[in-house]
């Protein structure tokens, strides 16, 4: 093999999730993200890739996410809108609402990053003046703000989350970011329904890119629990020795909520995106050698996890000595000796995923992306013999880029373009390297593990989900309200639809999120929101059970004092 034979094969892989902000009990959204991020990242997302079609990435869609959009394009289809925000942008005498929806309005409208999302349009900033005026002077100075400042606060939120690829091509969003405001009802219901466009779209366009093999699509457990702490507890520990865990000691009957949790998610990419994943980015990138297992018999042929794991595992087995430069070792899939069916396992370069994550977007566009490609250059150069290296990036596809100048427009084209152009960087999918290795096609082995030491991406370990009081109070909750699920259950009390329900409800209440923002180093009002949900959640589960809920309950988890990066809706891998 010449040098100008020799490859770099580079897979990005685009993680797209928001948990279920559904109340079970009232059907509707209590939190808008879903469909925000929907009409800003996942248009956007799409846009960069059908624009440079002879670039390959991996796109990870949750399936409860999936679920969420196709719920949101039923709404605008039946015009039953079930989400608060989106039932604000569409009612028609805003003078007549209640204070507490303008309240909600007023408290919803202004979250966003306020230096790339509100200062550079001049309307939405007197908006924001006009409100911090009002502060201070109670509850009652809301009715003094009329049904016009509603709508403009209204729309101008609409239009600073709409995607920039939008931007440069709706004649809608165009027409009204210039009027800037005193916007007509009329007005709001044509970008009411452009969101509704943008939506009943997203998920034909990702079908349609992968259908013409520019895109592998994978998939994640349905809820997006944590699969290992559902198995077992104790696997918190295998990277964390001593580490508190909840009270109770374990998730009874959690293999079997595992296994639902995997069979749902299966069944749910082969219906709306017409095949079966070929693999899984488990929740958080959350591994153990039993989730490989389970991951092997629901056809996965792969999966991926933190650079953190691999390390950890690695120096296990060379009995805690000092690992080498990780292009020794990181370059590279992995096969866990013993277990039955294979399961290839590749590890996120840490440092960078974070780039894109966390730095790139203080950069300009191109830098940032020449950056990025300079920084493969040198892993190529440094890597070891004959073999070509196989770097995975594997970040969120959504939270960062409203971090960046105009939604990490100008970064995301010059990357793909560089990369569409580069002599030995070549962008693939982890499905192509796992064929490239089974034909003997691929100019690299996979390495092997003897072990795998449980952990997720973030710090190797699981401590962003469990083992402080706040997040090991959740899991007590969650495992009492598992063991009166179990008794209800086997009663024979409830009918098979009542059955079903409860059991939705319960997958709901087993997602990751709700863990991730118990902590006092969130903010405060993040914090609030989802632990209140978290707790509805609970309290709609015992409601369908037939059972009274615990006072518990009523009481709050957790109370978030911190300011962390990104809102901490991101968090750095702090890879080794």
């Amino acid at each position: 093999m010449t040098p100008t034979d020799k490859k770099l094969n580079l897979i990005l892989c685009w993680h797209m999730h928001q948990p279920d902000y559904r109340n079970y009990a009232t059907d509707e959204f209590v939190l808008p993200w879903t469909y925000l991020h929907a009409m800003k990242d996942y248009t956007d997302m799409a846009f960069h890739l059908e624009q440079h079609p002879r670039t390959k990435a991996v796109v990870n869609f949750v399936p409860i996410l999936v679920e969420q959009l196709l719920d949101y394009e039923q709404q605008f289809k039946s015009g039953q809108v079930h989400d608060v925000l989106l039932k604000m942008l569409c009612h028609e005498r805003l003078n007549e609402v209640s204070d507490d929806s303008r309240l909600h309005i007023m408290d919803s409208c202004f979250k966003s990053n306020h230096t790339k999302m509100l200062q550079p349009y001049r309307a939405y900033q007197h908006l924001f003046d006009l409100q911090k005026m009002m502060e201070g002077r109670g509850r009652e100075s809301v009715t003094y703000l009329s049904g016009q400042y509603l709508a403009d606060l209204l729309v101008w939120y609409h239009l600073v989350w709409m995607g920039e690829s939008v931007r440069r091509s709706s004649e809608v969003v165009a027409r009204l970011m210039t009027k800037g405001s005193q916007f007509t009802y009329a007005e709001r219901i044509e970008l009411f329904n452009l969101i509704g466009e943008l939506i009943s779209g997203i998920i034909p366009r990702y079908r349609k890119l992968a259908e013409r093999g520019q895109i592998e699509l994978s998939t994640t457990p349905y809820n997006h629990p944590i699969l290992p702490l559902l198995l077992d507890f104790n696997s918190a520990r295998e990277s964390e020795p001593g580490v508190p865990l909840p009270q109770v000691g374990y998730y009874q009957g959690g293999l079997r909520r595992a296994q639902s949790q995997l069979a749902r998610a299966v069944e749910s990419h082969q219906r709306h995106f017409g095949m079966s994943p070929k693999g899984m980015w488990p929740s958080e990138g959350g591994v153990s050698r039993s989730t490989l297992k389970l991951l092997g018999e629901h056809g996965c042929r792969w999966t991926a996890t933190g650079q953190a794991v691999l390390a950890h595992s690695l120096q296990r087995d060379m009995n805690n000595q000092g690992l080498p430069d990780k292009a020794g070792y990181l370059y590279k899939p992995y096969l866990l000796e013993d277990v039955p069916k294979p399961v290839y396992c590749f590890f996120r370069d840490d440092e960078l995923s974070d780039r894109i994550g966390f730095e790139y977007a203080k950069w300009k566009g191109d830098d940032a992306a020449a950056d990025f490609v300079h920084q493969l250059e040198e892993i190529y150069r440094h890597a070891h013999g004959e073999q070509e290296p196989v770097v995975s990036v594997i970040l969120d596809g959504e939270n960062a880029w409203e971090y960046y100048p105009y939604n990490g427009y100008y970064f995301l084209s010059e990357l793909y373009a560089k990369l569409e152009q580069h002599p030995f960087i070549r962008t693939t999918t982890f499905d192509e390297c796992v064929q490239g290795i089974e034909t003997g096609k691929a100019q690299f082995v996979a390495g092997k593990l003897k072990q795998l030491v449980s952990g997720s991406w973030v710090y190797g370990t699981f401590s962003t989900w469990i083992g402080s009081p706040d997040k090991n109070r959740g899991w007590d909750l969650l495992c009492e309200a598992k063991r009166s699920y179990d008794i209800v259950m086997n009663s024979g009390r409830l009918s098979a639809e009542e059955m079903r329900l409860a059991t939705e409800q319960l997958a709901d209440c087993e997602g990751s999120d709700w863990f991730w923002w118990f902590g006092d180093y969130n903010s405060a009002q993040s914090v609030s929101s989802f632990d209140t949900l978290f707790r509805q959640n609970l309290s709609n589960l015992y409601r369908l059970l037939k059972l009274t809920a615990p006072v518990d309950l009523q009481r709050a988890i957790s109370v978030g004092s911190g300011a962390p990066t990104a809102g901490g809706t991101m968090r750095r891998s702090e890879g080794v």
